[in-house]
């Protein structure tokens, strides 16, 4: 089964598909760690390495090129990245959608990376809007556009005020009634 979770930076993609993926015996990949691994090899910052993205599209096109060649191994992954839903099309079979209000979403980053509020506010501002032009220039997708989003994602989950372990009871629950179903 290939399940894909998606949601803008500090919405708890990473830690609640990372959990779902135990939960199922799948395995998991971000995009979105590879893309810091990446950023890390050339030493730069996310908000410098999203703004060189921007002029070498081929770095995006690389990993979701990745993520369609895993799906077609017809193994069991749970992926964590704005675009998978998108690119995978029928190869995913369950698409969700995580939502957080921003000032939680930066809290928690800034928490993770130990960085002020306003630095971790600015570079993660910056990075989404550099993934969202670069996946509008690249796909023609935009993903904030909530027409797509309501036509692609099957659950669309507020993680807000809700803890971690009510979000993978949400998630882990609907996937898991999604694969009954698809063994009928």
């Amino acid at each position: 089964m290939i399940v894909v979770f998606a949601g803008l930076h500090g919405t708890g993609k990473s830690t609640i598909a990372k959990r779902v993926a135990q939960q199922i015996n799948a395995t998991f990949y971000s995009t979105g760690m590879a893309f810091r691994d990446l950023a890390k090899e050339k030493n730069m910052s996310l908000a410098d390495f999203s703004k060189y993205s921007e002029q070498n599209l081929e770095i995006d096109k690389e990993l979701d090129q990745k993520i369609v060649h895993m799906a077609q191994t017809r193994k069991d992954f749970v992926f964590d990245g704005q675009l998978p839903a998108y690119i995978l099309k029928d190869l995913s079979h369950y698409n969700i959608m995580l939502k957080c209000d921003e000032k939680v979403r930066i809290e928690r980053m800034a928490d993770r990376d130990s960085k002020s509020f306003e630095e971790q506010k600015y570079e993660t501002l910056v990075r989404e809007e550099s993934e969202r032009q670069r996946f509008i220039k690249l796909y023609n997708i935009d993903i904030l556009n909530p027409t797509s989003i309501l036509n692609i994602y099957h659950l669309i989950v507020d993680t807000t005020t809700l803890g971690i372990e009510d979000i993978v009871s949400i998630c882990s629950h609907a996937v898991e009634t999604k694969a009954k179903w698809l063994k009928q």
